[in-house]
């Protein structure tokens, strides 16, 4: 079934919640006017104020007045999307209706906030028919207030098993008469509460990794023409592991991941962008080490991994315990397997454009090359790799700068800062190819 999509975006790296209101503070909506007034890399591409469990259950309706206050202000000149939380519970009606009241209030054009708002996110959802009954009450709302049908998206939360399965019943209900599921927006990983429902247990009380929820969540918006979002990573001060868990969903194409700091806004906004400069790795035992680039060459610089020049066109090389005796033409081989090249912007760019051209011409597949200049324990070794692009390796090729395009097309604010990153011409070169 082909679902009509209410919304633009394509990508969103970054979901960043807010307090709604703080208790003991002057001004208990300062977290969240501060949020509002983001820009640039600290932006996310959605902003959530966070009337639930960011919000103390006394402050929530003093939250829903600083929404409607701090979005009125500041809401048209913030560059992401907003996307406030409210409160809801798939097994409490009255949690519910509580909701429902914090979305009627806060999308009351007399307040002056919905203008700028794009919807709705809603916790703790259920199965499909506890999604109907979110996208029932913003129905009501919508007639309630005089605003077009489907003009305020829903992102759910999925903390439960039985939102886990719901996903997979998504392709069967959108665009049924009985509802407008086609709101839908993202859909959240919750990993906390997600393990709370499950019961699961770890020895050191830490949460599971859940490879299965992020995967499952990346195949369900991607089946039902959604954008999923891995839940938050809530130490906040190990950037590499924040880094490396984003590099692990964007292999199972999750681009997304909440963000609880600017900090970690600015690490979500770059990391899924291809990189300024390319970069050549060279398998040493389990890891991948990055080759330091000196006039031209890649050295290698470590202890693990040794070669040497035997005499007679003969080389030793030692990794793990182990010894070969190599012919020039095995070790090119040998380093060959063990290494790979991380294409730049330009890289990537590049192929495409002369893939686009060979295409142009006639041609369906064309051959491109790969070499480098290796040295290793002073060892100097010329390797190159022969790849065939054709039309599936183009369209993968893609993704990357479909989603540098997306970017550049929304974050009008980012734009300083990606053509610093880039320059000019990478820039103007990576927003017409594929078009």
């Amino acid at each position: 079934m082909s679902v009509q999509r209410h919304y633009e975006r394509e990508f969103v790296r970054t979901f960043f919640t807010s307090p709604t209101a703080v208790d003991g503070e002057d001004d208990s909506a300062k977290m969240l006017r501060s949020a509002g007034q983001l820009r640039g890399l600290q932006a996310p591409d959605v902003w959530v104020p966070d009337n639930e469990d960011a919000t103390a259950p006394n402050m929530r309706d003093e939250g829903v007045e600083n929404i409607v206050e701090v979005v009125s202000e500041h809401g048209g000149d913030f560059p992401g999307e907003i996307h406030p939380r409210v409160v809801w519970h798939r097994e409490s009606p009255t949690t519910r209706y509580q909701g429902f009241q914090q979305m009627l209030e806060i999308a009351d054009p007399e307040n002056g906030a919905v203008e700028h708002i794009d919807g709705f996110v809603i916790p703790e959802v259920g199965d499909v028919d506890d999604w109907k009954k979110a996208d029932e009450f913003l129905t009501i709302i919508e007639h309630e207030h005089g605003l077009s049908e489907g003009s305020l998206s829903m992102s759910v939360i999925v903390e439960s098993g039985e939102a886990e399965l719901a996903m997979g019943d998504l392709r069967d209900e959108m665009g049924k008469p009985s509802n407008t599921l086609e709101r839908l927006f993202l859909l959240v990983d919750g990993e906390v509460d997600y393990t709370k429902d499950m019961r699961a247990m770890t020895p050191t009380g830490e949460l599971p990794p859940w490879p299965e929820l992020r995967h499952n969540t990346s195949r369900g918006a991607s089946a039902a023409g959604l954008i999923a979002v891995d839940g938050p990573y809530d130490d906040i001060r190990d950037d590499e592991g924040y880094r490396e868990r984003m590099t692990e969903n964007r292999a199972k194409g999750m681009t997304g991941i909440w963000s609880l700091t600017p900090g970690q806004v600015v690490e979500a906004n770059t990391a899924p962008l291809p990189p300024e400069s390319g970069r050549w790795l060279l398998s040493v035992g389990d890891e991948d080490v990055e080759l330091d680039a000196v006039d031209g060459r890649h050295v290698y610089d470590g202890d693990a991994l040794s070669l040497e020049e035997t005499g007679d066109g003969q080389f030793a090389l030692e990794a793990g315990g182990d010894r070969l005796e190599l012919t020039a033409d095995e070790l090119r081989e040998e380093l060959l397997d063990r290494t790979a090249y991380v294409p730049s912007m330009n890289d990537i760019v590049d192929s495409m454009e002369e893939f686009e051209a060979a295409k142009a011409a006639g041609k369906g597949a064309i051959a491109m090359t790969q070499s480098a200049t290796l040295v290793v324990d002073g060892v100097t070794v010329e390797i190159s790799k022969d790849r065939m692009w054709d039309e599936a390796t183009y369209q993968a090729s893609q993704t990357p700068v479909a989603l540098f395009q997306d970017v550049y097309e929304h974050r009008p604010d980012q734009h300083d800062d990606l053509e610093a990153m880039y320059g000019e011409d990478v820039v103007e070169r990576a927003t017409a190819v594929g078009n």
